[in-house]
């Protein structure tokens, strides 16, 4: 995306890349993770809905879809997009070789500017035996070619509790294991009840306050020790977090020093002198939307715009059944900011029309923080189908500030999830 834009500004651009391009999310991540799930999402809104039968699963079709919609793993086809619009294209590993140079492998570029964006590579852990019992990570748990028979996730995560259920659904026995109290530790501690309600619910085997002390392998079979029983699977998959991809990258040569959490950018992502890094290698937020957000503003700063990167709206979903979706602070968060909180928590069935049309037993819960002072929100979380897209109500709000009377005075659209905003707005306290 950066590199089109670029190049239609009417900058002479290059692209190198080691690997795909489009890089993790486009390959291993993002979009083969939620096109695994869709199928599982459609038979369980069949069961949970009415007069419908359950449709069964079809491997063969959902893997040549997948695999379609990865490219078969080849960017043969991107690479000549991009040379035909004009975009030179290296394949290697890249590194800066000092101001306004990039090296990749034997050749040398000359260049004025340089975007880094690099991505971020999965944590593994340090844990006794498990680089010898071997291990999966995204990559793997998201273009196996027949779905394991058993799996053993670390880590109640995003990405963990994804796998976990795409996984289960696909007919695996799936065993999620999470080192602390609860799952989603960051967000709200309903929001982590409620996945893990979900997720028991639907037969998956969720221990948490088990941290794993060592993996053991044998007849085809990991076991994990941790607190408790130990667990034993075919395969076993390390999702326990992402560290910024930033070795090897020349960084010295141009007087960068990367910091613990990836490369330090300021508001308008500038690294360095004409150098600029987008993405997880900054370590700001490891989401793809704000990559994409970061490439936004690197190529408004190169075109002179005046830019500055806020981060206080960014949503966070985890595209589970029911879906999570949060924007803004915590309750924890903005406590400790000093905010004088209103909260207001509503159970979508008990307000609104719209979960009874869409599924028998509706399910969803919703929350709302506002600033008393300035009355405005400054927070929210939805649990329930399609949280994924009504968040952005909340996103825009906090963006913008806008008044809850201002919010109040809105007219959602009958019947939608979305009205259940007017409801508990409505109900704030302010």
């Amino acid at each position: 995306m950066v590199t089109s834009r670029l190049a239609a500004q009417g900058l002479r651009t290059a692209l190198v890349e080691r690997e795909l391009i489009g890089g993790e999310c486009s390959y291993w991540a993002c979009i083969p993770s939620k096109t695994l799930l869709r199928p599982g999402e459609v038979r369980s809104e069949a069961e949970r809905g009415f007069g419908t039968a359950t449709p069964e699963l079809g491997w063969s079709e959902v893997a040549k879809y997948r695999d379609y919609m990865i490219r078969g793993l080849d960017d043969s086809s991107e690479v000549k997009s991009y040379e035909e619009s004009g975009v030179s294209v290296f394949k290697g590993e890249g590194a800066l070789a000092g101001p306004g140079a990039v090296r990749v492998g034997e050749r040398r570029l000359e260049t004025e500017r340089v975007i880094v964006a690099t991505g971020s590579d999965p944590v593994i852990p340090p844990i006794d035996g498990l680089a010898r019992a071997g291990y999966w990570t995204n990559r793997e748990a998201t273009t196996f070619s027949e779905p394991p028979e058993s799996v053993i996730i670390l880590g109640g995560g995003p990405v963990g509790i994804e796998l976990a259920q795409l996984m289960h659904r696909f007919g695996a026995e799936v065993h999620l294991i999470e080192a602390a109290e609860r799952l989603l530790a960051r967000e709200d501690e309903r929001v982590g009840e409620l996945v893990l309600e979900a997720l028991r619910d639907e037969g998956i085997d969720v221990r948490l306050g088990a941290e794993a002390s060592s993996v053991s392998a044998g007849d085809g079979r990991r076991t994990v020790h941790a607190a408790g029983e130990p667990v034993s699977a075919r395969e076993l998959v390390v999702a326990v977090g992402r560290r910024p991809r930033t070795e090897a990258l020349g960084l010295d040569t141009v007087g960068i020093e990367p910091g613990p959490h990836g490369i330090e950018v300021d508001e308008r992502c500038r690294a360095g002198e004409r150098i600029w890094a987008i993405g997880d290698v900054t370590g700001v937020m490891a989401f793809t939307h704000v990559a994409k957000y970061q490439g936004r503003l690197v190529c408004w700063d190169i075109a002179g715009e005046s830019v500055r990167a806020d981060y206080g709206a960014v949503p966070r979903v985890v595209f589970s059944d029911p879906e999570v979706a949060v924007v803004g602070m915590s309750e924890a968060q903005a406590r400790e900011a000093g905010v004088e909180l209103a909260r207001q928590h509503i159970v979508l069935g008990e307000a609104i029309a719209r979960p009874y049309t869409y599924e028998r037993d509706p399910r969803g819960e919703m929350q709302l923080l506002a600033d008393r002072r300035r009355s405005v929100l400054v927070g929210a979380w939805g649990v329930g189908p399609l949280a994924s897209e009504w968040i952005h109500f909340a996103a825009l709000a906090i963006k913008a500030q806008i008044p809850v009377a201002v919010l109040k005075d809105t007219v959602p659209q009958f019947p939608t999830y979305a009205e259940a905003y007017q409801y508990a707005l409505e109900a704030l306290e302010l």
